[in-house]
């Protein structure tokens, strides 16, 4: 049979069917590589949030005294942002329903902004409350 399509120039099912299946697999292909580009470039995004998050009080320090960071305040919170920030990406990456998350980033941000707040007032009276 495929000797009496290569004869009268006509495809058969077979040969169409494999360039449909190759069509698929690049395009596939694609979307996959697009997806990993996304993804890299969400962690570049994270991380150069982080940066220009923690230039805000370097900068400040340079223009008044009552911003007074340690290295310690700009390796912790350098730590407790880049932490969140991955915490998220890896929520983004392997929790598919969105309704989990929501509620596994909404999660993750409160704890966030609730260490941060105890850092910086001390609102549960924790010895690690900032002065």
């Amino acid at each position: 049979m495929q000797v009496f399509f290569e004869k009268t120039g006509d495809k058969n099912f077979s040969t169409i069917y494999f360039e449909k299946q190759s069509t698929l697999y690049s395009f596939t292909l694609q979307i996959q590589e697009t997806d990993k580009t996304m993804k890299n470039k969400r962690l570049i995004g994270i991380m150069l949030t982080v940066a220009i998050l923690l230039l805000i009080p370097f900068i400040a320090m340079k223009f008044t005294d009552e911003v007074n960071w340690t290295l310690a305040d700009f390796v912790v919170m350098g730590i407790l942002l880049l932490g969140t920030g991955l915490a998220c990406e890896l929520v983004l990456r392997n929790i598919k329903n969105f309704e989990r998350r929501f509620i596994i980033i909404a999660v993750i941000l409160g704890v966030f902004f609730l260490i941060w707040v105890e850092l910086a007032v001390g609102i549960f009276g924790t010895p690690f409350a900032g002065s």
